[in-house]
């Protein structure tokens, strides 16, 4: 049985006065196994969205089916134990953090001990502990993105569905959820995540899935990524110019090569006695997307 086995998938929406149709989701097929981490990779529009909605019962598909566990996404069973944090998380604002929380582990019939106790623990995990009797309306778009994350780990989650979790945090706040969410990667947690910055979530998943148009075009894993663009930055200090580099700010200068071409490279900083920053291939959601769609 896998986690999410997705079958042909339709969605299509009336749009405008006219209420023409657009085509979102064009038959769409995917399985991920449990335990496995899933990215969801595209641009704006692409279709990532719709998706989710029709995986979390916010929407009904056009065509084709969606099974969590094997069950229908459309039944309220099937999204138990599932955690879910949207693009934009739109919270009670009256509320607070901790009655969030204690509201979502009851809703999930969560059994873990005293409710109250759990609530507080997923709270300091998430730096809110301080906040967590102060209502959510009083919050910065970071903070408001901590507290939908703590309540769908709060649950324990046997799957979590992300869309963007981190948007809105701060470079921080980045590394903390990436460190936690591999942590419950780790523990054999299953995750189905969104994300417009390739590089925040590589060492997180498993295999990316490219949508464009609506369409799912490729699913691989972030090695093949890297190996299919063949392409790495190089980037140093120094004062001395040189050949076929650009100039960045502060003495800094970078290039891109193909990988055959990197020690010469390098021997070419050493002889103009600049000093390595960095070398990384060119893994980003541009070159990975562009790479298997085409600029056409």
């Amino acid at each position: 049985m896998y986690a999410v086995e997705i079958d042909n998938l339709e969605k299509t929406y009336a749009k405008g006065v006219l209420r023409q149709r657009v085509r979102a989701v064009c038959g769409i097929s995917l399985q991920i196994e449990k335990g496995e981490a899933f990215g969801f990779v595209g641009p704006n529009g692409a279709g990532k969205s719709s998706t989710i909605r029709i995986l979390m019962g916010l929407a009904r598909p056009t065509a084709g089916t969606v099974l969590l566990f094997g069950q229908d996404a459309m039944c309220p069973d099937a999204r138990r134990g599932v955690g879910y944090v949207p693009e934009n998380p739109c919270l009670y604002d009256y509320l607070t953090p901790f009655e969030i929380l204690e509201m979502s582990m009851r809703l999930h019939r969560t059994r873990d001990g005293a409710i109250s106790a759990h609530a507080l623990k997923w709270l300091e995990r998430f730096d809110l502990a301080k906040v967590a009797r102060s209502p959510v309306r009083s919050f910065s778009k970071g903070m408001t993105q901590r507290v939908a994350l703590a309540q769908a780990m709060c649950i324990g989650p046997r799957l979590l569905i992300l869309d963007e979790p981190l948007s809105g945090l701060d470079p921080i706040g980045r590394r903390e959820v990436v460190d936690l969410l591999a942590e419950y990667k780790g523990q054999g947690g299953t995750l189905f995540f969104t994300s417009h910055v390739l590089h925040d979530v590589e060492r997180l998943a498993d295999r990316f899935g490219l949508i464009h148009e609506g369409r799912l075009r490729s699913v691989r894993s972030p090695s093949e990524l890297v190996g299919a663009e063949d392409i790495v930055i190089v980037r140093s200090q120094g004062s001395n110019p040189l050949s076929g580099w650009h100039a960045e700010a502060s003495g800094q200068w970078v290039v891109e090569v193909p990988r055959t071409d990197l020690w010469q490279k390098l021997d070419q900083l050493r002889t103009n006695g600049h000093v390595l920053i960095e070398v990384k291939p060119t893994l980003s959601l541009e070159s990975a997307f562009m790479h298997v769609v085409g600029r056409g």
